[in-house]
C-alpha cells in the first residue's frame, strides 16, 4: 500500500471531511482584490472556503498555500488514528493519493469563529460525501474545528479536528479506492516502439490505459519533456499519467538524445524536435487503436515550446496542453545566459563549435547541469536534475551538452507561432514557473478563442517552482487532471 506510516495515515483522513461549501465561492480578480476589505472573520471562514474549494477542484498547491507549512490533524473520531503534525505537503500528498480517481463534495455550514489577536479559532458542521467509480459511496457528518494564524495578514490553517457524528454508506471506502489506485496504475501497459523520423529510428514508450482493448479505438497524446531531457524523465511520467485517464500516450527521445539516432549527440535541436513530433502523430495515426482524428499533444517546460510550434504548422493535432512552458524571445534569453554580451559569446563558442564539426566530425561538450562549473548548460542547484530519485536518471547524460547547441537555442523564437496556433490550447503556468509573462503573451496571441490558462498559485519564487512541474504530485496531479479534462473536450 501506498500509506503506510501514522502521519501520511493522518494525511489521506484529512481529506475525508474537506471538499466543497454549500454555496459556491469562485471570485474574479476584482472580488478577490475585495477580500482585502472584510473583517478578520470573514477572512477566517474565506480561508476555510478557499482551502475546501482548492481539495475539491483538486488544485492542489492552492490548498497546500491556505496553510501552515507544519498542520496539526486530529481525525481519531473517524478511525482512531491518533492525532499528528505533518507537513503541508505531507497532507496535500495524502489527498491527492486518495483523490487520483475518487471526488468528493461537503457543506460547511453554522460557522463559529473566535478571533483572539493573531490566532482564531472556527468551529463548522460539515458533510461530507465520497464517490469513485466501481465502489459504494461513503458519507460522513459531523463537527469540524479549524485553528488558524494570522501572518503578514493572511489566515492561514495550522491545525484540522473533526468530531464525527456519523457515517453512511461504504465504511472501508479509503482502503478501496487507495487499493484502486494501486489496480489502476498497475494496469497501464507500456511498450516500446519504433517510428521513422526523417529517415533515423526514433524509440518510443507507448502507454496503454487500463482494460485496453485493441480492438477499440482511443484518443491519443504525443508528450514531449523539457530540453535535453529522455522518455524516462517528465514526459514518461506525464505520458503514465494521462493513460491512467484513458488515453493511449506516447513519449519517446528525440532524436539525438536516449536510444534514438541521430547526429550530433546531445545537440539540442529545434527544428529536428519539431520535426518528431509531427512524425510521432503520424505513428500514432498509423495504429489500427487510435482514432487518427482524435490525436493531442502535451509538452512540459521546453517540450511545450516544440508542441506548440509543431501545433501552428500541423493540423492534425486538435488539441494542446502546456505544463511550465518555457518560451522565450531574444530578450528574454539575455535574463538567463548573461544580457547581451553573455549571449553573443555564446554564439559565438556555438558557431566555432560547428566548425569544427564540419571539418574534423569532433564534437565539443560541456556539462548538462552543474553547480560548480559556470560554463554548464544549466549552472545552479537544480535538484531535479541531479538528485538520482528524481531526474538523474540513467538514461540521461548530466555531463554531455553540445556547444553547437547554444545557436539553436539561443537564436529560436516560438513567439510568432501563435498567430497561427487554431487547435483548442490549454496552458498550465505559474509566477514561481520560468517566465510567466511569456506565457500570458502568447496565450494572448493564440489564434483560436478555444483556450484556457490555468495558473497555480505558489509561493515559490521564480524560477524554482518550474521543476515541481516535472515530478511532484501536487503539480503533477493537479496538472494531468485539467489536462485530462481538457483533451476529453476538445479531442
Amino acid at each position: 500500500m501506498a500509506f503506510t506510516t501514522n502521519k501520511t495515515i493522518s494525511a489521506v483522513l484529512c481529506s475525508l471531511a474537506l471538499s466543497a461549501c454549500g454555496g459556491t465561492f469562485n471570485f474574479n480578480q476584482n472580488q478577490t482584490e475585495a477580500l482585502i476589505s472584510l473583517n478578520d472573520s470573514d477572512q477566517v471562514k474565506q480561508t476555510i472556503v478557499d482551502l475546501i474549494n482548492a481539495v475539491d477542484s483538486k488544485q492542489w498547491q492552492q490548498a497546500q498555500n491556505e496553510m501552515t507549512p507544519n498542520v496539526l490533524t486530529d481525525y481519531s473520531s473517524l478511525f482512531g488514528q491518533p492525532r499528528s503534525e505533518v507537513t503541508r505537503a505531507e497532507l496535500v500528498g495524502g489527498w491527492q493519493n486518495l483523490l487520483q480517481n475518487a471526488s468528493t463534495h461537503h457543506i460547511l455550514s453554522n460557522f463559529d469563529i473566535s478571533i483572539e489577536g493573531n490566532n482564531a479559532t472556527a468551529y463548522s458542521h460539515v458533510y461530507a460525501s465520497h464517490v469513485a467509480n466501481g465502489i459504494d459511496y461513503w458519507d460522513v457528518y459531523g463537527r469540524y474545528e479549524h485553528k488558524l494564524i494570522k501572518q503578514q495578514n493572511d489566515w492561514r490553517i495550522s491545525s484540522m479536528t473533526l468530531l464525527t457524528h456519523g457515517q453512511k454508506g461504504n465504511l472501508n471506502f479509503v482502503q478501496q479506492a487507495l487499493e484502486q489506485n494501486e489496480k489502476l496504475a498497475a494496469m497501464v501497459k507500456k511498450e516500446k516502439v519504433n517510428f521513422v523520423s526523417d529517415g533515423e529510428n526514433v524509440v518510443g514508450n507507448i502507454y496503454y490505459p487500463a482494460n485496453y482493448d485493441p480492438s477499440k479505438v482511443y484518443p491519443a497524446v504525443v508528450v514531449s519533456g523539457s530540453w535535453t531531457t529522455v522518455k524516462e524523465q517528465m514526459g514518461g511520467l506525464y505520458a503514465e499519467r494521462l493513460a491512467q485517464k484513458g488515453f493511449v500516450t506516447l513519449a519517446f527521445d528525440f532524436r539525438n538524445f536516449g536510444e534514438s539516432e541521430g547526429t550530433p549527440r546531445f545537440h539540442e535541436n529545434p527544428d529536428k524536435k519539431v520535426i518528431d513530433i509531427k512524425n510521432a502523430v503520424t505513428f500514432l495515426q498509423n495504429q489500427s487503436s487510435i482514432d487518427e482524428h482524435k490525436i493531442g499533444a502535451l509538452g512540459i517546460c521546453a517540450g511545450s515550446m516544440y508542441t506548440l510550434m509543431a501545433a501552428a504548422d500541423d493540423k492534425r493535432i486538435k488539441s494542446v496542453v502546456t505544463a511550465a512552458s518555457w518560451l522565450h524571445d531574444a530578450e528574454a534569453v539575455k535574463l538567463f545566459y548573461g544580457g547581451e554580451e553573455g549571449v553573443n559569446a555564446k554564439l559565438a563558442q556555438a558557431k566555432a563549435a560547428k566548425n569544427t564539426y564540419q571539418t574534423t566530425g569532433e564534437v565539443e561538450y560541456i556539462p548538462s547541469i552543474s553547480t560548480t562549473d559556470e560554463t554548464a548548460a544549466m549552472y545552479g542547484p537544480y535538484d531535479y536534475y541531479l538528485n538520482p530519485e528524481r531526474g538523474a536518471v540513467a538514461q540521461w547524460s548530466a555531463d554531455k551538452f553540445a556547444v553547437m547547441t547554444w545557436e539553436d537555442w539561443l537564436t529560436l523564437d516560438p513567439m510568432p507561432s501563435a498567430e497561427k496556433l487554431t487547435s483548442p490550447t490549454l496552458m498550465i503556468h505559474s509566477d514561481g514557473a520560468v517566465l510567466p509573462q511569456y506565457t500570458k503573451k502568447y496565450f494572448a496571441n493564440i489564434a483560436t478563442n478555444k483556450k484556457l490558462l490555468h495558473w497555480i498559485e505558489t509561493d515559490m519564487p521564480s524560477p524554482y517552482h518550474q521543476f515541481n512541474f516535472y515530478d511532484q504530485d501536487a503539480e503533477v496531479n493537479e496538472s494531468i487532471s485539467v489536462a485530462a479534462d481538457w483533451f476529453v473536450n476538445n479531442l
